[in-house]
């Protein structure tokens, strides 16, 4: 599922958080997995659109997450990732993230990333 944005100014804005969401999520997973039992993979997808997955393994558990799902949550302050099955929902984007300037506050960007990266960890399965 894409998020649908609603105009150009959240358009400008959402651009500007991608890609550094995109970094702190795939941080935080990284930093997760050093003190994980479960173990964690990458794997290039094409359809519904480019990107990645996260595959996460433990004994005979594996679970699966799409990274950008993830940036999306961070980035949009109404995206669930209930909204993956849905075609295309409306977004709002997390202005919070945004700095007076209209730049990347790296601070606030990394605090929602690291808490929603623990969230999935705290979320998997136990055994």
């Amino acid at each position: 599922m894409k998020p649908k944005i609603k105009n150009e100014v959240a358009w400008q804005q959402a651009s500007v958080l991608m890609q550094p969401a995109l970094i702190r999520v795939i941080d935080n997973i990284r930093k997760q997995l050093e003190e994980s039992t479960w173990q964690g993979t990458y794997q290039e997808v094409q359809t519904p659109y480019p990107g990645y997955t996260l595959c996460l393994q433990h004994q005979d558990r594996q679970v699966t997450f799409d990274v950008w799902d993830l940036c999306y949550q961070v980035c949009f302050s109404n995206y669930r990732s209930t909204h993956a099955e849905m075609e295309s929902v409306d977004v709002e984007v997390d202005t919070s993230l945004l700095d007076e300037t209209g730049d990347v506050d790296w601070n606030r960007l990394d605090t929602k990333a690291k808490q929603l990266v623990q969230e999935v960890f705290a979320n998997l399965p136990k055994g």
